[in-house]
């Protein structure tokens, strides 16, 4: 079964089906964009019911109905925890003793996730108790802590070497890293030490290494992507593209558009590429290092398709020459061609261009005079020959 088309990929069809010029056919967009007339005649019918156009429940009526039947359920799952977990505590049962009364609520049917969530449980600590109530690693720090505490309160002036020391000496052995552990956990500090405050600054999120090495070429579709993030200005104000390009083909296998440069950008057009594209699992993307492609969102996005990072050198502009190299040609085809007056405007003509020009118009030398299209048609076929 194939995958469904990326909604903002349906979106830009309509829009570019509303505003075609005359004469112009829906069967002939249709083509231009390498659908069905029917398929496209669906899309817009759905279109005119969001836009209230024609009778019909919108997509987010339809959901926030979803939402309230599935939020009626979990309030009905809330209250009877909240109401269990009263008579529980009035039993004068700690808080930390509560995994018997999630046990219990599991074997009635209620899910362990909903009854942590509510009481701010951990599921995997639940889980643990489950299989241990008291593990030894717990009974051992026990002892550790108990060492340690004895030793400060007989010297409070100590600090964690020497407090360390003394619980080395009642027999209660550990490394002086775990012995500062203890003591930062529990805020046993020295009388005459200082107290360090945090800094605030948090640890940047993961950057990949350089798997291409400005070697543009792959051997098989899917093998090695290419992204960036363009930015062209509007009467309205910038419009930003982030263009996912397939290295074997050539093809633009997934782009998003937006009026923010914001890492969501990025992760929206990585899905839609996933979306249209059935083997994409191991496939390298290789990016420069701006901030959006080095955010955790983008970075758990390639986590999630099972997709390998790659990321050029800072400031070094020809470690995506290849993905530049695109941004050009749309810059002088498209971009500079005239001034655009609404992002809705420009947004047309790009997609237009991407999808009937670049695909399906523009033939490469390095793909044997082929249009993406075609060079992949034609990849497709001789694959499933040999299978």
């Amino acid at each position: 079964m194939p995958k469904p088309y990326p909604q903002e990929f349906r979106d830009d069809v309509v829009r570019v089906a509303r505003n075609r010029e005359q004469g112009v056919t829906l069967a002939q967009v249709a083509k231009d964009f390498g659908i069905h007339e029917m398929t496209l005649n669906k899309w817009m019918r759905k279109a005119d019911i969001e836009d209230g156009t024609r009778p019909g429940a919108t997509a987010s009526e339809s959901a926030e109905l979803r939402d309230l039947r599935r939020r009626n359920r979990l309030l009905e799952q809330e209250n009877e925890i909240l109401r269990r977990a009263a008579a529980y505590l009035s039993q004068a049962n700690l808080p930390k003793m509560m995994f018997p009364l999630v046990r219990d609520l599991a074997a009635e049917g209620i899910p362990v996730a909903v009854t942590c969530r509510v009481l701010k449980l951990s599921r995997g600590h639940y889980y643990r108790w489950i299989a241990q109530p008291i593990t030894d690693v717990e009974l051992e720090g026990a002892y550790r802590a108990h060492a340690l505490w004895r030793a400060h309160l007989d010297d409070p002036e100590f600090g964690y070497r020497f407090l360390h020391d003394e619980a080395g000496n009642v027999g209660v052995a550990m490394a002086a890293r775990t012995a500062w552990r203890i003591c930062r956990d529990n805020r046993w500090w020295s009388a005459f030490g200082k107290g360090r405050g945090k800094t605030g600054k948090r640890p940047g999120p993961p950057v990949h290494d350089d798997l291409v090495r400005r070697d543009f070429t792959a051997g098989d579709l899917d093998e090695v992507w290419l992204t960036d993030i363009t930015e062209h200005a509007t009467a309205e104000g910038k419009l930003y593209l982030c263009a996912v390009k397939d290295v074997c083909s050539g093809r633009i296998v997934g782009y998003s558009m937006d009026s923010r440069m914001k890492a969501r950008l990025a992760v929206n057009a990585l899905d839609n590429a996933v979306s249209r594209r059935s083997n994409a699992a191991g496939c390298v993307v290789h990016s420069d290092r701006g901030s959006q492609l080095r955010a955790r969102k983008y970075v758990h996005a390639l986590n999630r398709h099972g997709l390998v990072g790659s990321m050029g050198r800072v400031g070094a502009a020809g470690d995506n020459a290849a993905m530049e190299s695109f941004f050009a040609l749309l810059q002088k085809n498209v971009l500079d061609r005239q001034r655009w007056s609404t992002r809705d405007e420009l947004r047309i003509a790009i997609v237009t261009w991407i999808e009937k020009t670049y695909h399906r118009c523009r033939r490469q030398a390095r793909l044997g005079r082929l249009t993406p299209i075609e060079f992949e048609t034609i990849r497709t076929s001789q694959t499933a020959a040999a299978a």
